[in-house]
């Protein structure tokens, strides 16, 4: 199969042609990956997003990755929804230290109808910024998604995890019909989509690879897929999980960059244990967005400095919104990087 012929959008993917790609040999996979990524993005430029966690900790569903679900003790200290003020605060520091699009995430299994009203005040405030908006807060029935959209927000996040095979072994307490129904709603809505996997929770390569097949194929693409490591965290069914094989992580955003040409391939969770070298051979791979910040959700994240340093030696600038010049946005990550200070509430999404 030529690159040439994989570089088409395509809805049609088939298991044995997914899995042909996973098993070709490493540098034939990471070529072919290359020229569609060329194809259709400046292979130096990488997305640049902050993730806040706006209410942390208590979360009803089950998910056995999850440190924030309440029905595992994690240790981890269960906070109310932030204040909208704070919130704007955080998405101002956000865009001073180069980020794009500022993402925010509520641990809930759908937000509830007092919580909606301030939710949407942070999508305007931060919308009035002059950020994208992102946001992960569960299921959406269409009404809270046509508010959302009307609010301004940009994208939603609503990731699949993994095959429908094997989601059953990973959540009880949500269906991945409904998942695929909140993405229906988001996508009707006239929003962009961002939904992606986790690997690393004892899924096979087929579980891997029909999850790639479940985004590929909906009508139109995700424009953005988070492909995340898990993060293991004592106190989660999963803080024994065996460690992912840093070749076979490549190979899913490789695979994922084939499948989706037009699609933004976010390295995301698990990064803050990936070397220089393994992230260097995940954005020759395909992998053109990244969490930028002290912290995704609730772990740990390289910090910003620590990527610019790694940008610089790769030659790499951050993607800019197209209001403004490389050139200026480059220099507000410089003089921002000066006066940058630690910030407790950034953290790492694997959720």
């Amino acid at each position: 199969m030529s690159a040439s012929t994989t570089a088409t959008l395509r809805h049609d993917w088939s298991l044995a042609e997914v899995k042909a790609l996973f098993v070709q040999p490493f540098n034939d996979l990471l070529f072919q990956a290359q020229t569609v990524h060329r194809a259709h993005f400046d292979a130096n430029s990488v997305q640049v997003s902050t993730l806040l966690s706006i209410k942390t900790g208590a979360c009803p569903e089950d998910c056995k990755y999850c440190p924030q679900s309440g029905h595992y003790n994690t240790g981890l200290e269960k906070e109310k929804l932030m204040e909208v003020q704070k919130v704007l605060e955080e998405a101002a520091r956000a865009k001073a230290i180069g980020s794009t699009r500022f993402c925010m995430g509520a641990a809930w299994k759908h937000p509830s109808a007092k919580d909606m009203p301030y939710v949407l005040k942070m999508v305007e405030g931060v919308k009035a910024l002059g950020l994208e908006t992102c946001m992960t807060l569960g299921r959406l029935d269409q009404e809270q998604t046509q508010a959302l959209a009307k609010a301004g927000l940009d994208y939603y996040n609503h990731n699949l995890d993994t095959s429908p095979e094997f989601y059953g072994s990973i959540i009880t307490t949500r269906t991945y019909s409904e998942r695929l129904q909140t993405l229906a709603y988001v996508r009707d809505a006239g929003m962009k989509i961002c939904s992606g996997g986790i690997l690393g929770m004892g899924e096979s390569l087929d579980d891997r690879a029909n999850l790639l097949i479940q985004l590929a194929n909906l009508p139109e693409h995700p424009e953005s897929v988070p492909i995340n490591m898990l993060v293991k965290v004592a106190g989660t069914p999963l803080e024994n999980a065996e460690d992912v094989d840093p070749f076979d992580f490549i190979r899913m955003l490789a695979v994922a960059r084939i499948l989706m040409p037009k699609s933004h391939v976010r390295l995301s969770a698990g990064r803050e244990a990936m070397n220089e070298q393994m992230q260097a051979l995940a954005f020759f791979a395909g992998a053109n967005s990244i969490f930028y910040g002290e912290k995704l959700l609730t772990t740990a994240n390289p910090q910003a400095d620590k990527d610019m340093r790694l940008f610089a030696r790769l030659g790499i600038q951050p993607e800019a919104r197209e209001e403004h010049s490389d050139e200026v946005h480059q220099a507000a990550i410089e003089q921002a990087l000066v006066e940058q200070k630690s910030s407790e509430q950034f953290y790492n999404a694997a959720v």
